[in-house]
């Protein structure tokens, strides 16, 4: 069952599965040609059939896998992680792999969604969210979201079909549920 299924209630369906933009990629990709770039260099300049070399290959390596795990790993690891969905009942976001976080935002409690973008974003046709709704945490600001106009049009149109079809739904009995 795919990622987003197995948390929907019975007449729930995942109308858009999002990631961030692609191009919140582009600097850890970046950072990951730098630093195998300059490793390489480092390793070409160090001199040879010495025990300093053996040394300074080892130190190096260690640098460079740090920095890749830091730059380029860390970014792709976040990117992979971080799920919007809308379904014709609420906004699920989900992020991180480590330390795992989630809000559900069901539909009939959003007030309000708008979005918002730079040069930059509309030439990579991405933006910002923001999902106003009632309740202690108030906003929700959904980060380079991928063509965000049409997202920001979908949702009030989901919302606006949530609120003709009556707009509340109770969770489902999870004590009858097997435990997973």
């Amino acid at each position: 069952m795919p990622y987003p299924d197995k948390i929907l209630i019975d007449d729930e369906e995942v109308v858009e599965h999002l990631h961030p933009h692609w191009i919140t990629l582009l600097p850890a990709t970046l950072w990951f040609m730098l630093v195998c770039l300059f490793a390489g260099a480092g390793i070409a300049a160090l001199p040879s059939g010495t025990t300093a070399r053996v040394t300074a290959l080892i130190a190096g390596i260690v640098v460079a896998v740090l920095l890749l795990v830091w730059l380029s790993l860390a970014p792709w690891l976040r990117w992979r992680t971080t799920h919007y969905i809308f379904t014709t009942r609420r906004v699920l976001i989900r992020r991180g792999a480590l330390r795992h976080l989630g809000r559900d935002i069901p539909l009939h409690r959003i007030n309000d969604v708008g979005f918002e973008q730079s040069l930059f974003d509309r030439l990579v046709r991405a933006g910002t969210l923001t999902i106003e709704s009632a309740g202690e945490r108030g906003q929700e600001v959904l980060r380079d979201i991928p063509d965000s106009e049409f997202q920001q049009h979908l949702l009030n149109r989901l919302i606006e079909d949530d609120r003709r079809r009556g707009g509340s739904w109770s969770r489902p009995d999870w004590s009858s549920s097997p435990r997973r």
